[in-house]
């Protein structure tokens, strides 16, 4: 297979990186240095929790990872599109390196944010059909348990796996028992993208194995943009996720539900309302507390702005069932990467923006997290609060 090409207009896109993670320490500016250290002021080694990281790679490793042929194809402009950027975002030059490539971009990403940070990546699972066979034309990309429990054992300081079991699959109990064994107590779901309903009374033996097993279900909620749902981004609603909650299962809602819309399932015929608006009334129910969080990746990319992004910085009450996470590699991804957004907004000046932009050439993991240590209600000094970076392990079962 060919190399990706030198820096390009798909790396514009992409990530037009031009300087090395390993030389911040020595070339970053004195100010845009203050920025960091400010962000990181208070916080003890090992602190530091990234709860929502991808893992990616194409199988020529031998750990299985695939991505759907179609996304490799110029038959598929706009899938393809999107797949060269991301390839762009995460530092992959050879196709026959992939696998490798993004793993080692990464760990040096990881590396090189002062303190360390306790990274979680995510396993991700096939689409199912309903009777439990696979659809691989659905399938957009596949990320094996086996493989993230590998690369997470590689690198036990950065890493900690997390898996990802569809409940439809025949062996998903045994799945499930088999991540507990290896220590895994997160499980990711993108239902929009695998096909499956949160709220499907068939799933409840699956709710049940995981609060036996003291499992933590990380799950997208609200609208998919990133990998193709198509008719199935009904499957974002957050409401159907009444059913885990009410089974005693604790869950995560990824990027607080804050794209896209969807029916109100509490009333009969009941209108389109904001996936954010239905995170926050699940967010409201004290039968919840202890069980309900959402995690504040992506909550900074333009498509968030202003609305999501404020309303969460607003909301006190919230911080505590919050926990950070970046979705990398979309904060690699530089055109959804838009500080004059946020400046515009008032949730950062335009010096800060200047300042940003300089730590983001160096380490966009680094950004993610000094960008979100350093955006403020409008008008006030209220920002988000130091624990909800930090690692929860009531969260870890």
């Amino acid at each position: 297979m060919p190399r990706t090409g030198r820096r390009s207009l798909l790396d514009l896109a992409g990530g037009a990186f031009r300087r090395k993670p390993e030389d911040l320490d020595n070339d970053l500016g004195s100010a845009a240095r203050r920025l960091v250290d400010e962000a990181l002021s208070g916080f003890e080694p090992g602190e530091l929790v990234d709860c929502h990281v991808h893992l990616l790679g194409l199988g020529h490793s031998g750990g299985g990872a695939f991505v759907n042929p179609a996304m490799q194809s110029w038959m598929h402009p706009v899938r393809h599109l999107k797949f060269l950027v991301y390839l762009s975002a995460a530092g992959i030059r050879d196709l026959n390196q992939a696998d490798e490539q993004f793993v080692e971009r990464l760990s040096r990403l990881v590396g090189g944010i002062p303190g360390g940070v306790r990274t979680y990546l995510l396993a991700f699972d096939k689409h199912y059909n309903q009777d439990g066979t696979p659809n691989l034309v659905k399938t957009d990309f596949y990320v094996p348990n086996e493989y993230a429990v590998a690369v997470a054992a590689r690198y036990p300081d950065y890493f900690v796996a997390t898996a990802s079991v569809h409940p439809y699959r025949e062996d998903a109990l045994e799945e499930l028992e088999n991540c507990a064994a290896r220590g895994v107590r997160i499980v990711k779901w993108l239902p929009n993208a695998m096909g499956m309903n949160p709220g499907d009374p068939r799933i409840d033996p699956f709710y049940r194995k995981m609060k036996e097993l003291g499992m933590t279900l990380l799950t997208h909620a609200g609208e998919e943009k990133a990998v193709e749902s198509g008719e199935d981004q009904r499957f974002g609603n957050p409401l159907l996720l009444r059913r885990p909650l009410e089974m005693g299962v604790r869950v995560i809602i990824a990027h607080c539900a804050s794209l896209g819309r969807n029916p109100d399932l509490d009333r009969r015929n009941g209108p389109l309302v904001d996936n954010f608006d239905l995170f926050l009334r699940l967010m409201g129910e004290q039968e919840y507390h202890g069980l309900l969080f959402g995690d504040i990746s992506a909550m900074t990319q333009f498509n968030r702005l202003p609305r999501p992004l404020q309303v969460i910085l607003e909301r006190r009450d919230l911080h505590s069932r919050l926990v950070n996470g970046s979705d990398y590699p979309l904060p690699a991804v530089n055109i959804v990467v838009r500080l004059k957004s946020m400046v515009r907004a008032g949730m950062i000046d335009g010096g800060q923006g200047e300042l940003l932009s300089e730590i983001y050439d160096y380490n966009p993991l680094l950004f993610d997290f000094v960008v979100k240590r350093t955006v403020r209600l409008p008008r006030t000094e209220q920002g988000f609060p130091a624990d909800m970076f930090r690692r929860r392990p009531e969260l870890e079962g």
